[in-house]
């Protein structure tokens, strides 16, 4: 008997795509959420399991050697369950450097530049025109190479659903419905054919209960410096700072 996979994790994009592929491979998980706002990822127990206090994290008490496997960063999370399940990652040829092709893509461009714009948007203290611009124009530039990617293509990497797929659907959902960016017809029917599955609601849907108001999610009510600081400022930065001699 298989033993359950603990996930440390949140109500974020890089931890939905997380639930998402462990949903979809039928894999038994614990997820243990990880109260960002409240600083539980600079907690001592957290930060043995990640020195860069992010989620998700995960321990797989039967790792590739048996031994428990901890491993963190949301991509290779996703290429880890997808090497252990052999599923949704072609097994050789031009398809599997394709799946991790469109997967970098996504965790070196559609995460980083989404985030940061969602930031200078919504939590910076103060607005900076240039930021916001930059990172609208990245934003409105990648789901263009997406949309123009999709047009021939039913996923990612050609016509296999991948993890490709699941690592992008968190970050790219609340995009297609929006009035104020150009239409996306491609990626708006990808993203439906994906919200058609019923592992990806699940996994969409997973520890939903615990999404806090002061998020974008919630509807930004109540964010406030402390919050800021747990985030972004004092508290997230409080082990790199050098104190005076």
């Amino acid at each position: 008997m298989t033993s359950s996979i603990t996930l440390y994790t949140g109500p974020t994009p890089n931890g939905r795509k997380v639930t998402i592929a462990l949903e979809e491979m039928g894999l038994d998980y614990e997820a243990r959420y990880v109260d960002i706002l409240e600083g539980d990822q600079h907690s001592p127990e957290f930060l043995a399991l990640n020195p860069n206090n992010k989620f998700p994290v995960i321990i797989d008490p039967d790792g590739p050697d048996g031994s428990p496997m901890t491993l963190w960063e949301s991509g290779a999370i996703l290429w880890y369950l997808a090497e252990k399940t052999g599923q949704f990652l072609p097994a050789s040829g031009a398809a599997r450097h394709h799946a991790n092709q469109w997967l970098m893509f996504q965790m070196a461009g559609i995460g980083p530049m989404f985030g940061q714009l969602a930031h200078f948007v919504f939590y910076a203290k103060e607005k900076h025109p240039y930021a916001i611009e930059r990172y609208s124009n990245e934003m409105t530039r990648l789901l263009a190479v997406m949309d123009s990617h999709l047009e021939e293509r039913t996923w990612f990497a050609g016509e296999s659903y991948s993890i490709a797929d699941m690592a992008m659907l968190p970050w790219v959902e609340g995009t297609v419905d929006n009035p104020q960016l150009p239409s996306r017809p491609n990626v708006k029917k990808w993203v439906d054919r994906m919200k058609a599955r019923p592992a990806v609601q699940r996994g969409l849907d997973a520890l939903r209960d615990k999404v806090r108001p002061e998020i974008v999610e919630g509807g930004m009510k109540g964010f406030d410096d402390e919050h800021r600081s747990q985030l972004f400022g004092p508290a997230q930065h409080a082990r790199n700072i050098t104190k005076p001699q």
